[in-house]
């Protein structure tokens, strides 16, 4: 069984990555999985600081890796890093040092192509273990969709478009861990994208700001990308000032639609998915679909058996690489033109008036 470090004590940290481990190892279900023992956790923000009241008989809080290290077996532990994407090879160099191997990376795995090369870099000469958190791959949901159109129950697939929006003022204004818009939803459905359709490349991008009265915050209101992919075309829209949540995916085939809905918030785990053969009646299911858990249960598992994670790696840069060429392209005029950025500028907040 494992024992478990948790870096950075955010959203991510506390709101979603223990959420989940904490009902996990309640439930009992994978004693050879989850050691029992106290969850370490790290705050790179107040280090040694006290943990929520709610928290505090399960988690320990620590003030270094180094001082992790000396309460666990690197060996036997997996490290939740979940620091902002802006920051990740710093991290991923001390906990190197300090001999923990296996890390499970919070999505994205950077932001700006050059980190992911240099994180990749880092992984082979350190031998790091590194797992993407990707729950939408561990989906229910997107494992029908695949069969779907492995089996050509359909016909071929031509087209892919999702929506992705929910209303995200509040940690926009409080936080700037995600320097766009692209950075924040688009992670989860473009990985679907490349595995459902194939390797892409970038046919176009727009970016727009977020205003909230007299604030405006720079690449953090809507996304959109669209991608060639060898038989079909996928178009991405993220929107962080809707009013609404929605996670929906719409596959266009030769001879169908399917209409999927992913779970929308952490409170109620249930996908939707309608499909139909042109001409024929509507298929209608609604199944279970707690994606993090089980992306948690098969990497923990994949960690401990040995198991090879380079090709979910490769897959998680390319997401990162797409999405750069994504920023880049959304900030100059005219169409995607292939050319590799260089960077992302700075995000300031500004007051109109």
């Amino acid at each position: 069984m494992e024992r478990t470090l948790i870096i950075g004590l955010g959203r991510a940290g506390l709101g979603l990555h223990w959420a989940v481990l904490r009902r996990l190892r309640a439930e009992g279900r994978h004693p050879d999985l989850f050691d029992p023992a106290p969850v370490l956790a790290l705050d790179p923000l107040a280090p040694g600081a006290p943990l929520p009241v709610s928290a505090a008989e399960e988690l320990r809080p620590v003030s270094s890796v180094a001082e992790a290290r000396a309460l666990l077996d690197p060996e036997r532990t997996v490290v939740h890093l979940c620091t902002p994407p802006v920051a990740r090879l710093g991290p991923l160099r001390e906990l190197a040092a300090a001999g923990f191997r296996r890390v499970v990376v919070e999505k994205p795995l950077a932001v700006e192509r050059l980190a992911v090369h240099d994180i990749l870099d880092l992984g082979r000469a350190e031998r790091l273990r590194m797992a993407v958190v990707a729950p939408w791959l561990a989906s229910s949901l997107t494992a029908r969709l695949a069969r779907l159109v492995e089996e050509g129950t359909l016909g071929e697939l031509r087209s892919v478009d999702v929506l992705q929006s929910k209303p995200r003022m509040s940690r926009t204004l409080a936080d700037g861990g995600h320097p766009t818009a692209f950075d924040v939803e688009p992670p989860h459905s473009l990985g679907v994208c490349l595995r459902l359709a194939g390797d892409a490349v970038l046919a176009g991008a727009e970016l727009a700001d977020m205003r909230v009265g007299d604030t405006v915050v720079p690449g953090m209101g809507r996304a959109e990308l669209v991608l060639r992919h060898r038989e079909a075309t996928s178009r991405i829209v993220s929107d962080l000032t809707s009013p609404v949540r929605e996670r929906r995916i719409r596959l266009g085939f030769t001879d169908g639609t399917a209409v999927a809905h992913y779970p929308g918030s952490e409170d109620d785990h249930y996908a939707q998915l309608r499909f139909s053969r042109t001409g024929r009646p509507e298929t209608w299911e609604v199944f279970p679909d707690d994606a993090l858990s089980a992306y948690f249960v098969d990497t923990y598992r994949a960690l401990r058996d040995g198991t090879d994670l380079e090709p979910d790696l490769r897959l998680a840069s390319r997401v990162v690489e797409l999405l750069a060429d994504a920023k880049e392209t959304s900030r100059r005029p005219g169409p995607a033109d292939g050319r590799v950025p260089t960077g992302h500028p700075g995000r300031r907040v500004s007051h109109a008036g």
